[in-house]
C-alpha cells in the first residue's frame, strides 16, 4: 500500500507515493538523491540525518514520509543559490569546522534552524542547538566559532 503526498523539497514541488512506514530519510536520499542527509545511527542519537521541516530541524531517520505531507522540507544541498554557498556553509569552510564531513550538513542545518530564530545567538545556545549533533573529529570549538561567524554574515 502507498499513500500519496505532496512535498516541498528545496523550493520545489513533488507528489509522490510512499509507503505508510517509510522514513523521510529515504525518500529524500532515494527518491531525490539527497545525499547531504546521512543514515547515522538511525535512532536519533547522532544528528546526520537533520533536515529542516518548515524551518525546524528534525531528524529525518525518525520521521515518516507520510508525516511530511504539505510540509515543506530544506536540505543541506537546498541551502547554497547556485555555486554560491550559505554564509554557514562558508564560515564553516573559513573556520576549519569541517573535518571528515559526516556529521556537517546536520550541524549547519541546526544552526541555520537557530539562527533564523535568534540571529545573534550566545554560545550556550549553540551548544544546545547542536547538542543533538555528534562530531567525532573537532571537539565543537571551531563548529560554534563557525556558526558564529556565520550568524554575523
Amino acid at each position: 500500500m502507498r499513500i500519496p503526498i505532496s512535498i516541498m523539497v528545496n523550493g520545489k514541488n513533488y507528489n509522490l507515493q510512499v509507503k505508510p512506514n517509510e522514513l523521510l530519510l529515504n525518500v529524500l536520499r532515494e527518491n531525490f538523491s539527497l545525499s547531504g542527509a546521512k543514515y547515522g545511527c538511525g535512532i536519533g542519537e547522532c544528528g546526520a540525518c537533520t533536515v529542516l521541516l518548515n524551518g525546524r530541524a528534525v531528524l529525518s531517520c525518525l520521521t515518516l514520509a507520510v508525516s511530511a505531507n504539505g510540509q515543506e522540507i530544506t536540505t543541506i544541498e537546498g541551502l547554497s543559490d547556485g555555486n554560491k554557498l550559505h554564509p554557514l556553509q562558508e564560515s564553516f569552510i573559513e573556520e576549519g569546522a569541517i573535518q571528515c564531513g559526516f556529521c556537517t550538513p546536520g550541524m549547519i542545518l541546526s544552526a541555520k534552524a537557530l539562527i533564523d530564530e535568534k540571529p545573534e545567538p550566545l554560545n550556550s545556545e549553540i551548544k544546545e542547538a547542536i547538542r543533538g549533533n555528534v562530531c567525532r573529529c573537532t571537539g565543537y570549538i571551531s563548529i560554534i566559532t563557525a556558526i558564529k561567524a556565520g550568524a554575523k554574515k
